[in-house]
């Protein structure tokens, strides 16, 4: 057993990663993965909760999305990768935390309502949907989770899953721990729309996307309205260009802001920088994706071993709630 604190975060496998991933939490845990133990999963009960209706292509976005993390630099020496189907305790606490969570704690999420109003052409008046925050919890909750790397969108669900696990403890007795989260320097990436940078938007500058097709995504961004010349002020604070600037270029960041603001430079001239940097830092990924994917025993090696490992822990919680329940 280790000292160290647990991480945990996880990603839909509804498609391929793209920079919101990257710099909303991929980031943080490649950063600390040495810091904590660190739990990665893929979420594809989750997926469900959206893409019940055409589920097929879920599995194989999993695998495209475990080889994507480890071309990354996420280390399955020191970080447990593993597929949130295979952990069977999870819906157990999810069904007992669904219990104990009031109906109009799940109504008021934000994030509910977002993707209803956003996702309109799909149905998720589902209970699957609606729930979608208490098997979060659980998520969290099997392995007792000490921090949570999130985007700012997925605040309300932390907090709730800290709502829940109060709740818990309230009633049987102290248990879970509260999770902290873990804010990423880029806590909302903006997408080529101006929107939340996701996929179920179509808005997203992927991983694997080549330097035509960044570009040409780029080029797409609206920048500064009232800039009608190349060589008039530029208001860098309403440009959503300049919001990857604050990604990509941090420490000479003012320079930029102030070659903006004097027109120093014109708005398709900075598309096209900023593209061929952001397509530069993601070449190294691009190499060793292509070497990953030439042995693809060792990827379903890391799901099996995450498995083994994560499974040990979540019936040891599962065999402790149903004691403190007492239904054990």
């Amino acid at each position: 057993m280790t000292d160290k604190k647990i991480m945990l975060t996880g990603f839909r496998p509804t498609g391929k990663l793209h920079l919101g991933h990257l710099h909303g939490n991929i980031v943080n845990m490649i950063k600390y993965q040495e810091q904590y133990e660190n739990y990665f999963f893929l979420v594809d009960w989750h997926a469900l909760s959206t893409e019940y209706q055409n589920p097929q292509n879920i599995k194989n976005n999993l695998i495209e999305c475990v080889i994507d993390l480890v071309a990354l630099g996420i280390n399955p020496q020191i970080t447990h990768l593993y597929r949130q189907s295979d952990i069977i305790e999870i819906p157990e606490l999810t069904l007992y935390l669904s219990m104990i969570t009031p109906l109009s704690w799940l109504e008021r999420c934000p994030t509910y309502k977002e993707q209803i109003k956003e996702l309109n052409s799909k149905d998720l008046s589902t209970l699957g949907f609606l729930s979608y925050p208490v098997l979060m919890a659980a998520d969290i909750l099997i392995v007792n989770a000490d921090i949570v790397p999130v985007g700012e969108d997925q605040l309300p669900h932390l907090e709730l899953t800290r709502e829940i696990a109060r709740r818990f403890n309230s009633l049987y007795g102290e248990y879970f721990k509260e999770p902290k989260e873990l804010l990423s320097k880029a806590t909302r990436v903006i997408g080529t729309d101006g929107r939340k940078m996701s996929k179920s938007y179509n808005n997203a500058i992927f991983l694997s996307d080549d330097y035509n097709t960044i570009k040409s995504k780029i080029r797409q961004m609206i920048t500064d309205p009232e800039r009608i010349h190349p060589t008039d002020p530029g208001h860098p604070e309403i440009c959503n260009v300049f919001s990857f600037y604050k990604l990509y270029k941090d420490n000479n960041i003012k320079e930029i802001e102030n070659r903006c603001k004097e027109g120093k430079i014109g708005c398709i001239k900075c598309k096209d920088e900023i593209s061929e940097i952001i397509y530069e830092s993601l070449k190294d990924f691009q190499l060793r994706r292509k070497e990953i994917v030439k042995n693809m025993d060792n990827i379903y090696k890391i799901l099996e071993n995450g498995k083994e490992h994560v499974r040990k822990i979540a019936s040891k919680t599962i065999k402790e709630v149903r004691e403190k329940i007492g239904i054990d």
